[in-house]
């Protein structure tokens, strides 16, 4: 062992200390007993998988997969998402034509940092895929859902942006003229580069009219109001069917109650590039990126050879808990601190308090240096003590 890595992790890996790791697990199970509780089922897919099925199907950077070869030679990845491995299981084990699917997870995926950035390469998802169901009902159960699940979470304060992939590919492709040109537009609108987008606008040969519609359809954002401006700007097309379908989500939302915490953005675009219809974005105070996100991706089915309708979200657990300030503290376990001689009595109190289902640390103060600093972080110490402790004390 080399001192120069003695105590280094690879980029972007993290440990996880006692406390985090707790409020995490706590957090965690609330999450996923709202996903049970709206007859979502557990599924867990192997950490690898080929490259040329789950890799390749991801949608995730080539450059940020974590690679490796097999003794076959076959190249691995580390799953970098878990939409496409549960997809794959969907497609070759599960998917029937009687019900649509609702599969929930919770895992760790990967994705290789190319400089440390405060960027982890290794982080939790929890989220749910709807299989089988291509209506806007759909659509709506998944928002709704990740609405109960970050509240359950103890998450109050959030917003959903919602938009459809099918109306900005409708109205670039009306104005620019080619797929090309379109998504040099959309890359712009990914990285929230709106001071771009304007720029390459104005430098585009367009008449004004048009170059006025791509101005104005970065303010769609707000309430249902922003449909009707939305249809001023299309000249017909695919596009007035995307709309449709986020009239009818709109109305499906307020039913479910949580229209308050959903808002459209119709200029939101995502880089997987397997979303095909309505897709999300949710925020979180005190968090500059996206605390999770989703959409309706019938394109990756297609992948693995099913012609099905695709909804589902994925939350990042670490970015959660940053927007929910969660402070980190000590639990508050009890301690029965013992002398050899009193050991079987000590045994049996701890085990009585266990079958409570009180958290008990079971300690020989021969292993203490100095008791008193020891026994500060325990809510309460029970001491089962001899002639044989220091001082002679008994209790």
């Amino acid at each position: 062992m080399t001192n120069l890595f003695m105590f280094e992790k690879p980029l972007g890996m993290r440990d996880t200390f006692p406390d985090l790791y707790e409020i995490k697990d706590q957090t965690k199970k609330k999450m996923e007993q709202a996903m049970k509780l709206w007859g979502y089922r557990f599924i867990e897919t192997p950490s690898l998988e080929y490259y040329e099925t789950v890799g390749e199907a991801s949608a995730i950077l080539d450059q940020q997969l974590f690679k490796l070869l097999d003794q076959q030679g076959h190249t691995l990845v580390l799953r970098p998402d878990m939409t496409a491995p549960i997809a794959r299981v969907a497609a070759s084990k599960l998917l029937k034509e009687e019900a649509p699917l609702r599969l929930a997870y919770s895992n760790s995926v990967f994705r290789a940092q190319q400089r440390e950035g405060g960027r982890p390469a290794e982080f939790e998802q929890v989220g749910i895929e709807c299989i089988g169901d291509d209506s806007v009902s759909a659509d709506a159960e998944v928002i709704a859902l990740m609405v109960s699940v970050l509240k359950e979470a103890g998450l109050e304060h959030f917003k959903i942006s919602i938009g459809h992939i099918g109306f900005v590919q409708e109205l670039f492709t009306q104005i620019v003229g080619t797929e090309e040109r379109a998504d040099t537009l959309r890359r712009y609108l990914y990285e929230k580069n709106y001071v771009g987008y304007r720029q390459h606008v104005n430098e585009l040969a367009l008449s004004s009219i048009d170059k006025e519609r791509l101005f104005r359809f970065l303010q769609l954002r707000g309430s249902e109001d922003v449909l009707g401006e939305a249809y001023a700007l299309l000249e017909g097309g695919k596009g007035l069917g995307a709309l449709e379908q986020l009239k009818d989500l709109w109305s499906i939302l307020k039913d479910y109650e949580v229209e308050k915490y959903v808002k459209f953005d119709l200029s939101l675009v995502s880089h997987m590039s397997y979303y095909s219809g309505i897709l999300f974005e949710v925020y979180g105070e005190n968090v500059g990126f996206a605390i999770g996100n989703g959409g309706r991706y019938n394109k990756l089915l297609e992948k693995f050879g099913k012609n099905s309708g695709a909804t589902g979200f994925g939350l990042r657990l670490d970015y959660v808990l940053e927007a929910m300030q969660v402070e980190l503290s000590s639990t508050l376990q009890q301690c029965v601190l013992f002398s050899d001689e009193r050991r079987k009595e000590a045994i049996g109190l701890a085990r009585d308090l266990r079958n409570e289902g009180v958290e008990v640390v079971l300690q020989n103060w021969k292993g203490v240096g100095d008791v008193d600093e020891f026994t500060k972080v325990f809510s309460n110490v029970h001491f089962v003590v001899g002639q044989d402790r220091k001082g002679g004390e008994t209790s």
